[in-house]
């Protein structure tokens, strides 16, 4: 296919589409980096091998993963052109980020509760790479969440349309990436010792 044919429109269409693809592959790399890191430093002697992912981690991967799917829905009730059921599912999405996020956060509280710190006399590296992991992509949750805003804000100024969906679809793609990503990281920690 001839990417340079078609309308201004398809051309910007397909470009926007690809640059976010472009920044989903480089996030790819820099979170394979991170869990990199992470193999090579539990050959260190002092690596926590019996540690415990906190169970609000089990609780946030649970709502990430129904988020994806009401994101899901949302779209195709919105080429379905039922604005009131994608309303809904829009802002179900951005509560079960925000639970997502919560949830995160209890679960720091109890690595800390466990006495692990990020840093400091009581730190341990094996838990510093779990908050780094986890912090990171949980700054990715907060982009995907002020997308998702924007997204909700042009769906109430009627800006789709079952024909015109460029903004909701790229925002969709990101939100499905980044729910992706965090079951791949909360596997690899839960089952990578």
């Amino acid at each position: 296919m001839d990417l340079t044919q078609g309308t201004l429109e398809e051309k910007t269409y397909r470009a926007k589409k690809v640059m976010l693809w472009f920044g989903i592959i480089s996030l790819i790399m820099s979170f394979a980096g991170w869990t990199s890191a992470f193999i090579v430093s539990s050959k260190r002697p002092d690596w926590l091998t019996d540690f415990q992912l906190p169970n609000a981690f089990i609780i946030s991967t649970i709502l990430i993963l129904i988020s994806s799917i009401t994101f899901y829905f949302a779209k195709q009730a919105l080429e379905k052109g039922n604005r009131q059921r994608t309303t809904i599912l829009l802002f179900a999405t951005l509560g079960l980020g925000i639970a997502f996020i919560y949830n995160q956060f209890s679960g720091f509280k109890e690595i800390i509760d466990a006495g692990y710190y990020f840093t400091g006399p009581t730190s341990n590296i094996t838990m510093s790479y779990v908050y780094v992991i986890a912090i990171m992509h949980i700054l990715h949750v907060v982009v995907g969440l002020i997308c998702l805003i924007v997204v909700i804000y042009n769906h109430f100024k009627q800006k789709y349309s079952p024909t015109k969906m460029l903004g909701f679809e790229l925002a969709a793609t990101f939100w499905h990436f980044v729910d992706f990503l965090w079951l791949y990281l909360f596997l690899f920690l839960y089952f990578f010792k």
